[in-house]
């Protein structure tokens, strides 16, 4: 389920067990622009931060939990098909220089 790329304005649920089981189904797509979470629990946290695959991540953001990065102050590139071009991280020789590029995003949860 949801393996499309869509810009819309729109919400999709899928219930999971545990946050292991929908980080490795978000993984299985081919994309990788943005993703975002929720949570109080440190653990869940670093978890989410360090095996999701998508190159701008948000953490308990109050309002677009998974878009809105600011250009020129944040790196935007997504991983996989969201992100062969470059085009957000000064051209196609930026993103070779990093292991793993991500731009994390944390607030306090409320």
């Amino acid at each position: 389920m949801n393996r499309d790329e869509l810009f819309l304005p729109f919400v999709s649920l899928i219930p999971f067990d545990n946050l292991d089981e929908a980080i490795a189904d978000a993984n299985r797509s081919a994309f990788g622009l943005t993703a975002g979470v929720y949570t109080r629990d440190e653990q869940e946290l670093d978890l989410f931060l360090s095996r999701i695959e998508a190159g701008v991540l948000y953490a308990n953001r109050a309002a677009g939990a998974t878009t809105g990065a600011w250009p020129g102050f944040q790196t935007f590139c997504g991983w996989k098909g969201s992100g062969t071009t470059g085009k957000g991280g000064l051209g196609s020789w930026y993103v070779p220089q990093f292991m793993r590029e991500q731009s994390h995003t944390v607030f306090d949860a409320q």
